[in-house]
């Protein structure tokens, strides 16, 4: 599913591949289904809490109800086909404001509708890598929050590790792309 951009066409959910063919998001599609239904389960546990809410009268046909799940999140944020992939080579989404006639009165807005991201980075690893993610160096850091070189280092390498990036460049793109921090 890398490289996927997602798109609306006659009401229906339908995906082009980075090969350019494309293809309808169908409950039989189990493989495609499955995907992202496990990135919403990591990534934003919220919106699937109340999506299994509001689908749960499906649930005892668990390949309809799991369908029915990942198509309105799809919905909710992939709406329209661009040349800006809705899943990039990396396997993150890259959730659009997608045009809604319900936008400011939904109740499920900003839970399903541009979902809050869980990154599973902690609270003292966030500390340390919002000032890498503004190009501070890790001795700064280090100094600015009263943490030793290799406490800092730590940090920076177990939410590398975690989020599977490999380097700064990488990550900035990772913390931009999933809105990590307030933009500069």
């Amino acid at each position: 599913m890398n490289g996927t951009e997602f798109f609306l066409f006659e009401k229906e959910v339908w995906y082009r591949k980075p090969d350019g063919t494309t293809e309808q998001l169908r409950e039989e599609g189990r493989d495609a289904v499955k995907w992202i239904l496990d990135k919403i389960e990591n990534f934003y546990p919220k919106a699937l809490l109340k999506l299994k809410e509001i689908e749960k009268r499906s649930q005892s046909n668990i390949t309809h109800y799991q369908f029915k799940i990942v198509d309105r999140f799809c919905r909710c944020n992939f709406g329209s086909i661009d040349n800006v992939t809705d899943i990039n080579s990396s396997g993150q989404f890259r959730l659009e404001h997608v045009s809604c006639p319900l936008r400011g009165i939904c109740k499920e807005e900003n839970v399903i509708c541009n979902p809050e991201f869980n990154s599973k980075i902690s609270n003292a690893e966030m500390k340390v890598l919002e000032p890498l993610y503004r190009g501070e160096n890790r001795e700064y850091i280090a100094d600015i929050l009263c943490l030793s070189p290799h406490t800092v280092n730590n940090h920076i390498r177990n939410a590398f590790n975690r989020i599977k990036v490999h380097e700064v460049a990488e990550f900035v793109r990772y913390a931009s792309d999933n809105k990590l921090f307030k933009q500069l």
